[in-house]
């Protein structure tokens, strides 16, 4: 009988212990997109109109402080025309930097005017507690402060020119944070490239009396990077600015350059956000050489410009309705801009539907003068 309350009383706290959350989310999207030029004379005007969808499903196991987590999505694309394109052709040979599939093939239906397939989006397992920090597996690696760009990171860069900015492939890799203190930070990172080449990094972030500042260093057979970090009040504005950057070297580009973002937020009393970035390279890069190194590690690092102006405002106008601008200008001799407008009306807790553009504006030999605009409607559902 003791025996048997015992292990009754055992179950029963595991069962407390044990948590397990289930998510379906599932975002479409309506577009009318331009093409894309493969070079910067292209001046071709064709235009795409095509539906994407993205089913992703979220599961996530917890036990005491250890935990799993795998997010798989199903892609669908609908569009007969931008199917057959080069653009989609694109989309079919993109892939995530690690020796094996985590994507299924493209299965084409209906006579190529729809393609469907499924990829492992996340799928890591760790342990955390107050002090120390384990993730090993197919996660995302996030480094750097910025909203608008992100230099330092080279794992996950932000892509605010993408439709999805932060919609980004994992990396393989075993990560480890340690916290000395409640103002410090340790974190090592080793990952395991597409070529079976390790690729090492490493961040230590610490509370000054005037800021929190960063120093991290990402190596590889191919690359060097030795960037710094700084985030903080600023004064008694009630603003907070921030500061990332680092010193690159890359073997295969044969180049060695730095680059640097400062930046800014405030939120007004009247629900305004406010955000402004500079970013500022020393070496500039052409879009043939963008093409060209696609999947080089520091490819989101090749700027077409020495120095950009970034700001984006977003404003909930009530419970329902909220908007956003982000707008990216170019400070070359031919100036050009890169503006993101959205309108979201929230229906309930689990629809939202937004409505925007991609638009870009400029001289065609300005950087982003010879792309077309792309409108979208987005309706987005959870469960």
């Amino acid at each position: 009988m003791w025996k048997r309350c015992s292990l009754v009383v055992c179950l029963t706290f595991s069962l407390q212990a044990y948590e397990h959350e289930f998510r379906v989310e599932n975002s479409n999207f309506t577009l009318s997109q331009a093409s894309i030029p493969t070079t910067t004379l292209d001046d071709s005007d064709e235009r795409y109109l095509y539906n994407y969808n993205r089913l992703r499903l979220y599961d996530t196991f917890t036990y005491a402080s250890f935990y799993t987590t795998a997010i798989v999505d199903l892609v669908n694309y609908v569009g007969e025309s931008y199917i057959a394109s080069p653009e989609f052709g694109y989309i079919e040979q993109l892939k995530a930097d690690m020796p094996f599939d985590t994507r299924s093939g493209f299965h084409y239906y209906g006579n190529d005017k729809g393609a469907v397939y499924g990829k492992i989006h996340r799928l890591y397992g760790g342990y955390a507690d107050e002090t120390h920090q384990v993730a090993v597996g197919i996660q995302k690696i996030s480094m750097g402060v910025g909203h608008i760009w992100t230099p330092t990171d080279l794992y996950n860069p932000k892509n605010s020119f993408a439709l999805e900015p932060d919609e980004v492939f994992g990396v393989l890799a075993l990560s480890y944070s340690y916290a000395p203190s409640a103002l410090s930070t340790m974190q090592t990172i080793v990952s395991l490239r597409e070529d079976k080449r390790l690729k090492y990094g490493f961040r230590y972030k610490a509370f000054l009396d005037f800021a929190d500042v960063g120093v991290s260093l990402i190596y590889s057979d191919e690359i060097r990077m030795y960037g710094y970090e700084i985030e903080g009040d600023f004064f008694d504005t009630g603003a907070q600015w921030r500061s990332e950057g680092g010193y690159y070297q890359s073997k295969t580009l044969d180049e060695s350059f730095y680059q640097a973002i400062l930046g800014f937020d405030y939120a007004f009393q009247n629900g305004v956000n406010w955000t402004v970035e500079g970013y500022y390279s020393s070496d500039t890069f052409t879009y043939a050489q963008q093409l060209l190194y696609l999947k080089n590690e520091l490819a989101a690092n090749m700027v077409q410009s020495h120095a950009y102006l970034g700001s984006s405002l977003s404003y909930d106008f009530d419970l329902a309705w909220s908007g956003s601008l982000l707008m990216i200008a170019s400070l070359e001799e031919e100036p050009g801009s890169f503006l993101t407008p959205s309108l979201t009306y929230t229906v309930d807790d689990h629809h939202k539907i937004t409505v925007g553009s991609m638009l870009y504006l400029g001289e065609e030999e300005s950087e982003f003068g010879a792309f077309g605009h792309t409108c979208y409607l987005n309706w987005k559902w959870s469960l």
